[in-house]
């Protein structure tokens, strides 16, 4: 593979995950997660939600759809436990990927 395309390949790599750093990391037993990576959904995995409410970062919309496309896989509890600066940075992920590419292209992305 030349680093041309190693390079596009990473790009859609990237735009189809997201790492999150917690501010407030989440307890598990005796483990600690400070980080979550988001992956992209496919239509499959949003079966149930509505996107409406899912693009509006409902918190019930968001329990059903985390555990499904979330490493380490979040349960519905973990998503109630998250601090809420970090509940509306992962909403804020969920909601651009619902967004054409071209139009994701004009939000600022860290």
């Amino acid at each position: 593979m030349s680093d041309t395309q190693t390079t596009q390949a990473t790009a859609v790599a990237a735009s189809f995950t997201k790492v999150i750093v917690l501010d407030e990391p989440l307890k598990r037993g005796d483990n600690e997660i400070t980080e979550i990576t988001l992956r992209k959904p496919k239509s499959g995995e949003l079966r149930g939600v509505s996107l409406i409410d899912l693009g509006n970062m409902n918190v019930v919309a968001l329990q059903q759809v985390l555990p499904r496309i979330t490493a380490p896989i979040l349960t519905a509890q973990d998503v109630a436990n998250l601090d809420p600066a970090d509940l509306v940075e992962i909403a804020s992920e969920v909601s651009l990927f619902l967004v054409k590419k071209a139009d994701r292209m004009a939000f600022p992305r860290t």
